[in-house]
């Protein structure tokens, strides 16, 4: 890797893979979608570095794409609607984006000739675990319209690979935590609401099991299997071989904060009965054969650093509202 172009650079896997890459002496151009200020605050810290360069567009357009694409050996591609809630409400808003943003960026590859293209997955295009470890053979089952758009972005990629012989890689994350992540996902909901001064604190289902990867390994995946031409036409798994409950997450993150805590059931915020993923735990097996990577950073390691970003920057949280 020499040029990277990163979509999604603005989201929270993606700032800290952009960070990373300027700091192992890349040209990083991050794509990131177009607002009409200008200001993406999870890319203060490099906007003004030499090495990176802005794009604002909108991955939907084949256009924008293809011209941020344009001189660089490697795409990163992370862009992506990822709420799952949403999906339920507008479905077609994730087949555009996820679906036909991913074709963009294969088409833009072809066109410039990219060497490699690192196509990012979800551990939800598994659903509820049917044997554990999960491998990769593991089938397809999409519990949500965005799973479901995950499954065929996948396909489509995997497609490119076999007929046209473009360098695609599949990462497939389990489920990243850390800093400046949304408090959509569940652990920045649960240390926000604690800092907050809650101990009686709603939350949807506790009893799903997740396996939970802390970001600074995610984008040491993504860099090992950017760099690892055995990966070429894969899927690969990253997450630590290891799950915990919802509710054993709170109370664990709530006891690294020491504060007893009480859960309430929130039913906004619970999925549907069949759309609920109830166990993920991943076999990270492969990704440690063809990339030699693995996880380094322990769950009250992670959560610890988590916290302190967070109580650092609580202004940017709203405990008290649920963000889907």
């Amino acid at each position: 890797m020499n040029k990277v172009l990163i979509t999604g650079a603005a989201g929270f896997i993606g700032s800290h893979l952009v960070e990373q890459c300027l700091a192992l002496g890349l040209q990083v151009t991050g794509f990131v979608r177009y607002n009409s200020t200008g200001n993406y605050p999870s890319l203060q810290a490099v906007v003004d570095h030499p090495g990176f360069r802005l794009h604002r567009g909108d991955i939907r357009d084949l256009d924008s794409v293809k011209a941020a694409a344009h001189g660089c050996d490697t795409i990163l591609h992370l862009a992506a609607l990822i709420g799952i809630p949403y999906s339920y409400e507008s479905p077609i808003a994730y087949i555009r984006t996820n679906i036909e943003g991913t074709y963009n960026i294969l088409e833009a590859a072809r066109a410039h000739d990219c060497r490699n293209v690192v196509v990012t997955s979800t551990s939800e295009t598994y659903g509820t675990a049917q044997f554990v470890p999960i491998t990769e053979e593991h089938p397809a089952n999409a519990q949500s319209p965005y799973a479901a758009t995950k499954v065929a972005a996948d396909q489509l990629a995997l497609s490119y690979f076999r007929s046209f012989e473009l360098p695609v890689k599949i990462i497939r994350p389990f489920n990243t935590y850390g800093p400046r992540q949304s408090a959509r996902a569940i652990i920045p909901t649960v240390i926000s609401q604690l800092l907050a001064g809650h101990t009686s604190i709603r939350l949807g289902s506790t009893a799903p099991t997740r396996d939970l990867t802390f970001v600074a390994d995610t984008v040491a995946g993504f860099i090992a299997v950017a760099g690892s031409e055995r990966c070429q036409g894969e899927v690969v798994n990253l997450g630590t071989q290891s799950e915990i409950t919802i509710g054993d997450l709170a109370h664990r993150i709530a006891g690294r904060l020491g504060v007893a805590l009480t859960i309430e059931t929130d039913t906004g915020r619970l999925r549907p009965a069949a759309s609920e993923v109830e166990r993920l735990l991943s076999d990270n097996s492969k990704v440690r054969r063809l990339a030699d990577w693995k996880p380094i950073v322990d769950l009250d390691d992670g959560l610890d650093r988590t916290i302190a970003w967070m109580r650092s920057n609580q202004q940017l949280y709203s405990p008290n509202r649920y963000q889907t």
